[in-house]
């Protein structure tokens, strides 16, 4: 993977070059990359995710592609939905996303291959989009428990990888049953690294963990836990 920048106007893209580039022939790099409107136009949204931010699928011919806009919750979101706090470009949440999901991916960790983030500039504030590959046959570890659709041999597997992420040093800050996928093969794979950091000490491994019981326990499977533990052990 190699990542490479392009600017234009207010705009700033990270991209990987082996999934877009920025020759004349290619005018997919640029602004309309992330924009959800022009996807739209295009009639090359083939489905929408649940949840903050309505991130799309889109169709990008010989794969499909996540696109998810940055968007604030609670009550900083009655100010501003879409903007955040310009600190720097490799500040911006996208830009670190993107960074921390290409390097888990190159050392051959279950997340989405990333294609783009990009930043637009507004003085003091900006906005962000962030494009990944959508891994094909996934869903929610919630909604394979909401359809009883996760036995005790795939939560184990689903512990087991949460193990390798917390050994490579990931902090994963929202843990939760709905950023664990499970494909078709019964491969688990992690997503949403938005504000997520390498922390090789370990000392977050316990509240991750818990917030991931507490999402268990929301969704009315606590019981789940127990076995996602024992894979989560089975490294050690």
């Amino acid at each position: 993977m190699r990542l490479a920048t392009y600017r234009t106007g207010k705009t700033v893209i990270l991209y990987d070059a082996g999934s877009v580039c920025d020759a004349d022939m290619a005018p997919q790099l640029g602004p309309t990359l992330l924009d959800p409107q022009h996807w739209r136009q295009q009639g090359r949204v083939v489905g929408e995710a649940p949840g903050r931010g309505s991130s799309l699928f889109l169709d990008a011919g010989a794969e499909q592609w996540v696109l998810r806009p940055y968007r604030r919750g609670g009550l900083v979101a009655t100010v501003s939905e879409a903007r955040y706090l310009w600190l720097g470009l490799e500040r911006t949440r996208a830009f670190r996303e993107l960074r921390l999901t290409a390097d888990l991916h190159e050392r051959g960790l279950p997340v989405p291959r990333p294609v783009a983030a990009g930043v637009t500039r507004h003085g003091l504030s900006y906005e962000a989009a962030l494009l990944t590959v959508r891994i094909p046959g996934a869903r929610a570890l919630a909604e394979r428990l909401a359809e009883n659709r996760a036995d005790a041999a795939l939560l184990t597997s689903v512990g087991a990888t949460i193990r390798r992420f917390h050994d490579a040093g990931l902090d994963h800050v929202d843990l939760n049953a709905r950023n664990l996928l499970v494909d078709d093969d019964g491969k688990t794979w992690l997503i949403d690294l938005d504000r997520c950091r390498m922390r090789p000490s370990g000392g977050h491994v316990p509240g991750n963990l818990a917030r991931l019981a507490r999402s268990l326990r929301k969704l009315g499977h606590p019981q789940a836990m127990a076995a996602i533990l024992e894979g989560h052990r089975g490294g050690e």
